[in-house]
């Protein structure tokens, strides 16, 4: 470059990094998650008075500053599809339940593990349950 040149400096992102970036925002959408265990399921909820489960999901990754759709069929349109045998805590997954499609969505936590808005309230089940394993559509992944 000749003097006085105002081109910014070029800048290395270290793999190591942007790794342990994804590693400690996925804790913080875990962490965020688990805050609302217990919260009563409420149809178009969306905060710890009463969540449905995009309401919930929405939420969590609202605090997180990651801005979603609101219903879980324009969230299954967002992120990465993901295996279900790549899953990683923070991925979204998907499930068809009361109408075709994407009707219903989780935080994946690990272990086989998902964190939901369900009937019951926010609540942990696992993937392997019959009544999501036969409704699974399939996981997306937000956090890059």
């Amino acid at each position: 470059t000749h003097a006085g040149s105002t081109a910014p400096p070029l800048l290395f992102i270290d793999p190591s990094s942007v790794a342990g970036h994804m590693l400690a925002m996925d804790a913080k959408v875990r962490q965020t998650a688990l805050r609302y265990l217990g919260v009563p399921y409420s149809w178009g909820g969306t905060g710890f008075g009463g969540v449905d489960c995009s309401g919930f999901v929405q939420s969590v990754f609202a605090k997180n500053g990651i801005h979603l759709p609101r219903m879980a069929d324009e969230q299954f349109g967002v992120g990465k599809r993901i295996a279900m045998s790549l899953l990683l805590p923070g991925d979204l997954v998907f499930f068809e339940t009361y109408t075709s499609g994407a009707s219903h969505v989780g935080i994946y936590i690990g272990g086989g593990k998902f964190i939901h808005a369900s009937t019951r309230g926010v609540v942990i089940d696992a993937l392997s349950m019959s009544y999501y394993s036969s409704r699974y559509l399939g996981a997306r992944r937000l956090i890059q």
